[in-house]
């Protein structure tokens, strides 16, 4: 059985980019995903467990990169953060945003 890959999702609120992007990739083979949010007030907020059960953590903004250093570098340790450079223009499950997240996460992901 092929390892499977434990992927964080992870914008600011957890309530539009992060879950969507959790949702596009739970059926992606090899796959675990989960999403969280840096606000104190996200919907499933980051802590440093979600952090070290992580094997790859793609944030949508630099701003979220700095932050996540920030506050959880000890928890990040030689993990890559994958910044996606999506703003925060889409709703929940936004044709464009899936289409974005299909484009810039693939790659990094096990192949089909």
């Amino acid at each position: 059985m092929p390892l499977l890959r434990h992927v964080l999702f992870i914008c600011s609120q957890n309530r539009l980019r992060s879950p969507t992007a959790e949702q596009v990739f739970a059926d992606w083979p090899g796959v675990e995903t989960s999403s969280a949010g840096l606000n104190h007030d996200a919907e499933n907020p980051v802590t440093p467990e979600w952090l070290l059960w992580a094997d790859m953590i793609f944030v949508m903004e630099r701003v979220h990169r700095s932050k996540l250093s920030a506050r959880f570098r000890r928890y990040l340790g030689d993990k890559r953060v994958i910044c996606l450079e999506i703003p925060d223009n889409y709703a929940f499950m936004d044709p464009e945003l899936i289409r974005l997240l299909k484009t810039r996460v693939a790659p990094y992901l096990p192949s089909l």
